[in-house]
């Protein structure tokens, strides 16, 4: 069942009548698949429910409105608009409340996103593009509030760009940037700072955004007089109205039960948008949540009888109801047959999608226990085996952990018998796991022959009177390449255009290349990522420049939720490509000196993380990632741009290769494992070892996810049999990741004759001054002192102690 997208003028009375009936059918279908929803949670089929009753109608008008090559981004309340675009029915909508991790049956997430986080396919299962202008298209969902807003700026600017930018092959993913980018949004969610920073960049940026924020007056249970100045937000908003002297905003205000003014709205705020590119919030008032926010509890809780009884009668459904009698749309008597005939298949629906979640599980089950079985009917512990098997045999509902979970118990039973029905259930084991963890694991990157770390290493060619630059010009001629070669490429950032970055690494480019794909952008880290996830899930390939490392942290949550997640949520089948450029490492000052990596590499799995020591492996990087269609955020050395490199003659060719080491000086006595600017020092210090008789071994780690793919650090420490990380990042941070790799992956501790050490910055930030980072990262005789310090204890005599 979806909508139509014709108008009435268009159609006959009857056909006009067969859709506004066709319209309450959806609705009625989404509202009881809500209802039993809330009842399979409670009954525990399901952990968790979270629904959109209360926001049919509005939905219903929405899709109306909503096009081909459209794209959502919005929030978990959108079930019945994704059942009007023909997106979600009654067997899918209950396959996700169970967490089916068959994406055939569950096609927003495999599983993997509670119910209510909705998506369509962006991609094909072999990660080719389908083509998006001849779907409706959405992007997939997330939980925490508000976090949807800048991934909607980067869809909308997609358009922009799409009809601004000449040269880009437009094919699957534009039509002459006609699309418009829908949000919604709870209006207590528009608390949220993205909801702010993002409302004011749209209109900065004048993207063809219409953005719907559903107001029923709470958020969970707390009201609107908590959430919102004045308790209105478009009231607060009207500074953002556009007029004949001032771009800005088209608000619009509709009340969410009113049927013919929902259509007009709705479609009123289409044209806007799609011809224009003007930014439009409707303000849809008067809604009610009739179950309340959540499976978690009763909104009976926090709403007064007299708000209850105002929802009874204001619920959008019972208003349309009432409009279709009240027009002679239908009969009661007939309105009331379609409830019942509804009913019966949204519980028919319920039914199957359970059966098809629970029979696959079923089969998995009766397959083990036959081996189960066979090993009681010979092991000395049958006694004990027996009732781990009536346990399994009894469960009419099991799932996939009961039937592994005793299969694994079962096998520490009979660890000691010899019996050949042990090597069965132990392949039984192994194979289970091989078949089914990758329904919960798999597409957290690229699994493809196309992922990033396949690309191979293109060295850069240097002519024999090869210039020495400084390297801020190796990354700008690079960049220079880059745009030349990719129409679709462009960059964007704080200070990134008109004057070409502050360290001059883009000068020039916006004038060669124009102010949409060398752009300057507000100080406002988090949108900055959201049109860098928006436009790269739209087929573009952006980069987006935060200016200092330190300040990624404003965007980190976005990058760790959204972009991280998003072939990971979505089974493979939705991608962002986006590269995230920015720069850190050792300079002056609390605020500019960040190596904040721990934290970082812990929250963005799903993302690349490099750490470039010089301008031209950072080049050759931007070079690689093009290349494939995976995102990354890329460190530069922030005191590298002045120091000088060779100017390579293959500048948008070379490649550095992710997860792939180097090293950079050989030595036999000990390992120093670093990465970035900390390299240059550990080097110096390297030398002054030498002069007391200590060959180091220096290796650059490149990138930290992926790390080392071919474990060449252990065959370093192999054969000098010490090894140290030395890292500018406080203690257990990027240093404990690094040897954790290092000793538990590559099992590098059976080649240790010392206690592998870390080196590491103070626990605080650095203080300004040189002398502040002296004191508050390793030095060279920091490095120096520590290595000596190993030799030290390895022969005293030899290398006696310093202090």
């Amino acid at each position: 069942m979806q909508t139509k997208t014709t108008s009435k003028e268009e159609l006959s009375f009857n056909d006009f009548k067969a859709e506004i009936i066709n319209d309450y059918k959806l609705a009625v279908t989404s509202r009881e698949c809500s209802l039993l929803g809330r009842r399979e949670v409670l009954t525990g089929k399901a952990k968790f429910g979270i629904f959109g009753d209360g926001k049919e109608i509005p939905q219903l008008a929405l899709a109306k409105a909503f096009k081909n090559g459209d794209f959502r981004s919005g929030y978990y309340r959108d079930q019945t608009f994704m059942m009007a675009i023909g997106a979600l029915d009654i067997e899918s909508f209950f396959a996700g409340l169970y967490g089916n991790t068959n994406l055939e049956q569950e096609p927003m997430s495999g599983g993997r996103q509670m119910g209510g986080h909705f998506a369509t396919q962006s991609l094909d299962q072999n990660g080719n593009w389908k083509n998006l202008t001849a779907q409706k298209n959405s992007s997939a969902d997330i939980s925490p509030t508000a976090g949807q807003m800048p991934r909607l700026l980067g869809l909308a600017q997609a358009s922009k760009i799409y009809r601004n930018v000449d040269g880009i092959d437009t094919t699957n993913f534009s039509e002459k940037g006609n699309e418009v980018a829908w949000g919604t949004i709870g209006n207590a969610s528009t608390s949220e700072g993205l909801f702010f920073e993002t409302i004011n960049a749209a209109g900065v940026l004048q993207v063809p955004m219409v953005m719907s924020v559903w107001d029923d007056e709470y958020g969970i249970s707390v009201h609107a007089r908590h959430q919102t100045t004045k308790e209105n937000i478009s009231d607060i908003l009207r500074g953002f109205q556009r007029d004949e002297n001032a771009k800005g905003y088209e608000i619009l205000n509709v009340k969410g039960w009113d049927y013919p003014a929902l259509m007009e709205t709705y479609q009123k705020a289409s044209e806007i948008a799609r011809t224009e590119h003007v930014p439009v919030l409707i303000h849809v008032n008067e809604l009610t949540q009739p179950q309340g926010h959540s499976t978690s509890g009763s909104h009976e809780r926090y709403k007064n009888e007299e708000r209850l009884s105002w929802e009874r009668e204001f619920d959008c459904n019972v208003k349309f109801r009432e409009f279709l009698l009240a027009n002679n749309f239908a009969t009661e008597e007939e309105l009331d047959a379609i409830d019942k005939d509804i009913k019966k298949q949204v519980r028919d629906g319920k039914k199957a999608a359970w059966s098809n979640f629970l029979n696959p599980i079923l089969s998995e089950k009766a397959s083990v226990l036959n081996i189960l079985k066979s090993v009681s009917n010979n092991s000395e512990n049958k006694v004990f085996i027996d009732k781990l098997i009536n346990t399994l045999e009894t469960s009419k509902e099991p799932n996939r952990k009961d039937i592994l979970s005793t299969a694994r118990q079962v096998l520490r039973y009979v660890a000691k018998e010899n019996l050949s029905e042990k090597v069965q259930l132990k392949n039984w084991i192994n194979a289970y796991f091989e078949e089914v963890q990758p329904k919960y694991s798999s597409d957290l990157y690229n699994d493809s022959d196309s992922k990033a770390s396949t690309i191979k290493e293109v060295l850069p060619q240097f002519d024999t009177n090869a210039e020495d630059v400084d390297g801020r010009v190796v990354i700008r001629e690079n960049f220079d390449a880059i745009f030349n070669k990719y129409p679709e490429a462009l960059i964007f950032g704080e200070d990134a255009g008109a004057i070409g970055d502050v360290n001059q690494g883009l000068e020039g480019l916006q004038e060669k290349y124009g102010e949409l794909r060398v752009a300057d952008a507000g100080i406002r880290e988090a949108t900055i990522l959201g049109q860098g996830i928006g436009m790269a899930m739209r087929g573009l390939r952006p980069i987006a420049e935060i200016q200092y490392l330190d300040y990624i942290l404003y965007a980190l949550q976005i990058i760790s939720d959204d972009l991280a997640t998003l072939r990971y949520r979505t089974k493979g089948r939705q991608k962002a490509p986006l590269i995230i450029r920015t720069r850190g490492h050792r300079l002056e000052g609390i605020w500019h000196s960040g190596s904040q990596m721990g934290g970082i590499i812990n929250l963005v799995r799903g993302v690349h993380v490099l750490v470039p020591r010089n301008m031209t492996k950072a080049a050759g990087f931007y070079n690689t990632l093009l290349e494939s269609d995976e995102p990354a955020i890329v460190v530069e050395c922030l005191n590298g741009y002045r120091l000088k490199e060779k100017m390579p003659t293959n500048s948008g060719e070379y490649k550095t290769p992710l997860g792939v080491v180097e090293t950079i000086k050989e030595g036999t006595d000990i390992t120093l494992v670093s990465y970035g600017s900390t390299l240059r020092i550990i080097y110096e210090a390297a030398k002054q070892l030498l002069e007391v008789g200590i060959n180091a071994e220096i290796i650059d780690v490149q990138s930290l996810l992926p790390f080392d793919i071919n474990h060449n650090i252990v065959k370093s420490v192999a054969k000098t049999n010490r090894l140290m990380v030395i890292d500018e990042d406080v203690s257990g941070g990027a240093s404990a990741f690094i040897l954790d790799k290092i000793l538990n992956t590559q099992n590098a501790y059976k080649h240790l004759d010392s206690k592998p050490l870390t080196l590491t910055a103070k626990e605080h930030r650095p203080a300004y001054g040189t002398d502040g980072d002296y004191f508050s990262k390793p030095s060279i005789e920091d490095v120096f002192e520590a290595v000596y310090k190993v030799f030290n204890e390895v022969n005293p005599t030899e290398f006696p102690a310093l202090r």
